[in-house]
């Protein structure tokens, strides 16, 4: 399992486990699959920015694999 700060790492149908906005403060994660990359950058020290299967938008803390 790694961190969800490099974009390289996060590919289109990973399992992935994600902060919503609304999370943030407690850090409560959130499973799903990646369907789309939002974060256009190569790192974000706040974990790469995607939307899940779900249509939920979160920032990458672990990838599952």
């Amino acid at each position: 399992m790694t961190d969800g700060t490099k974009r390289a790492d996060i590919l289109t149908g990973l399992k992935v486990s994600i902060v919503l906005k609304q999370d943030q403060r407690t850090g409560k994660l959130t499973e799903g699959i990646v369907r789309d990359i939002l974060t256009k950058s190569t790192t974000h020290p706040h974990g790469i920015k995607v939307r899940l299967e779900n249509s939920l938008v979160g920032r990458v803390k672990i990838i599952h694999g």
